[in-house]
């Protein structure tokens, strides 16, 4: 029996959000309208100047993405996805990439789980060895251009779900030493459904709900890892 281990990926793998970064290369590129920026912008400068929640900047840009995808052709979509991984895949942390590898080492089935696009993420996970990817689907309609509607939302949203999903669908997969790292309080479903959770670079929300239930938790600020 193959033991498995669970990543989220936007601040947990990689230093900033898949998303984010394609929603301000859609914008770069004119896929999008310049003045989408303004929709997040607010949020944007609220947490740059800690102020604001990092959570509330997030939310709108997924409000700003579903706003402007409806019409973009799959192509486009694709391009620009391949084009800011190509740029940014190896903005990565130093624990969860040696992490990853040590595990890809000791035999473990390699899960990604994020509510990134799915298209980008299979090509951001690719660089790193990831054996199954979860993201978020987008329907795509007529002239294979996007419709603006997310397919199969309720399961993505809720990472324990996925956990049940792999375990119900792989037979040869065991939960005996299974793993999973997380960033904030959207992965809490994800970590209680393994059986060594591990939080790296909390926000307020997971910390506290960490410590309250003695799980491990790790952070690396510049080129040092603590380990709490």
């Amino acid at each position: 029996m193959q033991p498995v281990a669970f990543f989220d990926i936007d601040g947990t793998v990689f230093r900033s959000s898949l998303l984010i970064e394609l929603v301000d290369q859609l914008i770069a590129e004119e896929v999008f309208p310049p003045e989408a920026e303004l929709s997040y912008k607010t949020q944007l400068e609220e947490w740059r100047e800690r102020e604001g929640e990092y959570q509330a900047y997030i939310d709108a840009v997924i409000a700003t993405f579903l706003a402007h995808i409806k019409g973009v052709h799959y192509g486009t979509f694709a391009e620009i996805g391949r084009h800011v991984v190509d740029e940014q895949s190896k903005y990565v942390y130093r624990y969860t990439r040696d992490f990853i590898r040590e595990l890809k080492r000791d035999g473990y089935y390699i899960v990604a789980i994020s509510q990134s696009p799915k298209t980008i993420l299979d090509e951001f996970c690719e660089h790193y060895g990831f054996d199954k990817v979860y993201g978020r689907f987008y329907e795509i309609g007529p002239q294979d251009s996007f419709t603006g509607k997310v397919i199969d939302e309720h399961l993505i949203k809720n990472k324990a779900s996925i956990v049940q999903r792999v375990f119900d669908r792989n037979e040869n997969l065991s939960r005996n030493q299974s793993l999973a790292v997380g960033d904030t309080e959207g992965d809490i479903s994800l970590l209680e459904s393994v059986s060594t959770p591990i939080c790296f670079n909390p926000n307020r929300r997971l910390y506290e709900y960490a410590k309250r239930e003695n799980w491990k938790i790790v952070v690396e600020r510049k080129d040092v890892i603590y380990k709490l």
